[in-house]
């Protein structure tokens, strides 16, 4: 039998990624790019562009109207009529500089709701692809762990042919390859539908045929603050939040405005008994504003006060997402070197309980158990692995400084 598990070798691969581990970036903005909700987002941005043309233009066009008639008068004959006339309303002072403003703010809160968007397609992204690589991770120490059964099965039934070895042992070592075959068949499986869910998501990302090793996690204690610190500096959230109250405050002070309504006035041309009569003057009215104004200017008010509101929560949010991002990473990382050092002691543990047993001082069922902790101890630790790169990922994300390179278009600070 081997000296030490073939496993060891797991420990020492080195990603060939120049993001160890992680996708190509390019194709990750190719992906997330064609992800139906950052496209959703960009089209939002569009429209809000549009709408905040039609404010700056304003909903106040001409109106053209007239008639035409012909009319009868007993003893005098028929005559023919027309009468035309063209209104327009006129925005009163003030109210036009209040609807740019209100588009403007409009369209910085669904840019920044698009890169929020792209954000959660990122999250998304990673979320799913450390899933499928720890699945794989954990579906090749069960695979060498199939092997390592394998080889030990072979040498125990070399050993009874012999007659230095019982038969219950070769039955108790063909029990545990049967056991060690059904975990590695589930953990494929488990590898295959993470891939399957990443695929369907974000079809547009080219996967490589075999999911890349999980590398070491690394970040110093000064990095994990760093990015810390900028989760809620770079937050769009944050930014969206932001401008949409500032758009809900203006659109209180135009509700407030328009509490006078706007006047129409326009031109007017008739002519009268086939000509006789006929004039032109000036039109002018002007709805006068009651309760129902009064209303919608309170709606506004209320509706303003409550984007303020959910502005704090944003950040309330912001904040959480930082501190447990945080949080996560550290604990994560330290799980994992505790993982690595208790997968040190087991196969220092194995070592012994094989030199022991090839010394007739070991039983066999002794081995079997620690063949099985130190397999159990590669899985704990492959999937401790994967968990801390899983948060160190999100974390580098949610600071904007993985996949979400945008520091053209910084997020519009609070006022």
């Amino acid at each position: 039998m081997r000296k030490a598990p073939i496993l060891l070798a797991l420990l020492l691969a080195t990603p060939a990624f120049a993001e160890p581990g992680l996708p190509d970036e390019a194709a990750v903005a190719a992906a997330l790019d064609a992800h139906p909700g950052v496209q959703a987002a960009a089209a939002r941005v569009a429209s809000a562009g549009a709408e905040a043309r039609a404010l700056v233009r304003g909903t106040h066009e001409f109106t053209v109207s007239g008639s035409y008639v012909r009319r009868s008068v007993d003893r005098e004959g028929r005559f023919n009529e027309y009468d035309a006339q063209v209104t327009r309303p006129i925005r009163l002072p003030g109210k036009a500089a209040l609807d740019r403003r209100i588009g403007e703010y409009g369209v910085d809160a669904a840019r920044n709701l698009a890169e929020d968007a792209r954000h959660q397609a990122a999250l998304g992204l990673a979320q799913r692809w450390w899933d499928w690589l720890g699945a794989a991770s954990e579906a090749v120490v069960d695979r060498q762990s199939v092997s390592n059964h394998e080889t030990l099965l072979a040498a125990v039934r070399s050993r009874v042919a012999q007659r230095d070895a019982a038969v219950l042992d070769a039955d108790q070592a063909e029990a545990a390859l049967g056991a060690a075959r059904l975990a590695a068949e589930q953990s494929a499986g488990r590898e295959r539908l993470a891939r399957a869910r990443l695929a369907a998501q974000y079809p547009a990302l080219p996967l490589p045929a075999q999911a890349p090793d999980v590398p070491q996690p690394a970040l110093s204690e000064a990095e994990l603050t760093r990015f810390h610190a900028l989760v809620t500096a770079d937050s769009h959230e944050i930014a969206a939040a932001a401008a949409a109250a500032r758009r809900a405050a203006v659109l209180a002070d135009r509700a407030r405005a328009d509490r006078i309504a706007d006047p129409s006035i326009g031109l007017r041309a008739f002519s009268e008994r086939g000509g006789m009569e006929r004039g032109g003057g000036l039109l002018f009215s002007m709805p006068l504003g009651g309760g129902h104004r009064q209303a919608l200017s309170e709606r506004a008010e209320a509706e303003a006060s409550a984007a303020l509101a959910e502005e704090r929560a944003a950040r309330f949010n912001v904040r959480e997402v930082a501190d447990g991002d945080m949080a996560e990473a550290q604990y994560r990382q330290a799980a994992w070197r505790r993982a690595r050092e208790g997968l040190d002691a087991q196969v220092a543990a194995l070592l012994k309980l094989r030199r022991g047993h090839a010394a007739g001082e070991i039983d066999f069922a002794d081995l079997l158990y620690g063949e099985r902790q130190v397999h159990d101890a590669f899985r704990v630790e492959a999937l401790a692995r994967a968990d801390a790169m899983r948060a160190l990922t999100k974390l580098r994300i949610d600071s904007h400084e993985l996949w979400l390179a945008d520091k053209d278009s910084a997020p519009s600070p609070a006022p």
